[in-house]
């Protein structure tokens, strides 16, 4: 981060401590990203471990957000999924460097429902769709000449009918037990609060942190 002086005119410079609920504040964050980010402002790392305690990281995008959770969606038997399913726990950052800003989750993982996932499949671009069923995600490929082939090979045999989503490919809610809003400060004085809970069912505290 630059040190940098911030003015009244700047988005930073709107005071956010006061905030009682993450998730509207998340949603006006978010928002504002959505108008300054130049691509993927919903774009997020995702912090899991494998079964050495070894953190792994990697940046995924954000497909739902609200008062039960962040919501992503991937294929189950990636690196990831088969992390999230041995440890159903995970971490989240955002940082959009236009804004100066970034936001940090942690919590237990759950699965979304297989309706959700269906519905949120649908959606995707039929080339995505079509990927998402040829990718054995996360395991060796010889060529890239491979992939193409199966794509090709299941768009012929999809045709013009219906991508039905694998049965591997599912969706992963986050239900945080903490969330941390962090905002650029002059001369690194940054403005930190976090939200914590001891459950998902629990109230928020907030605390002021140290730069």
């Amino acid at each position: 981060m630059d040190d940098r002086q911030l003015t009244a005119s700047t988005p930073e410079a709107a005071d956010f401590t006061e905030a009682s609920d993450p998730f509207p504040l998340f949603r006006s964050w978010m928002a504002e990203a959505e108008e300054a980010e130049p691509a993927d402002p919903e774009a997020m790392a995702l912090a899991t471990v494998d079964a050495d305690g070894l953190p792994n990281v990697r940046m995924i995008l954000l497909k739902g957000a609200d008062s039960q959770g962040f919501v992503f969606y991937t294929n189950c038997e990636s690196a990831k999924g088969l992390e999230l399913a041995a440890v159903p726990k995970a971490a989240l950052l955002f940082y959009w460097k236009s804004l100066g800003r970034q936001i940090r989750v942690r919590g237990p993982i759950e699965p979304t429902t297989d309706a959700e996932a269906d519905a949120y499949f649908a959606t995707r671009h039929r080339e995505s769709r079509i990927g998402a069923c040829a990718s054995a995600q996360s395991r060796p490929l010889t060529s890239r000449a491979v992939l193409e082939a199966d794509v090709e090979r299941l768009t012929q045999a999809f045709g013009d009918g219906a991508v039905p989503r694998p049965s591997y490919w599912r969706g992963y809610r986050l239900k945080p037990l903490e969330i941390e809003f962090w905002r650029n400060g002059p001369f690194r004085l940054h403005d930190r609060i976090v939200f914590r809970r001891a459950s998902p069912h629990d109230a928020w505290t907030k605390t002021r942190l140290y730069p």
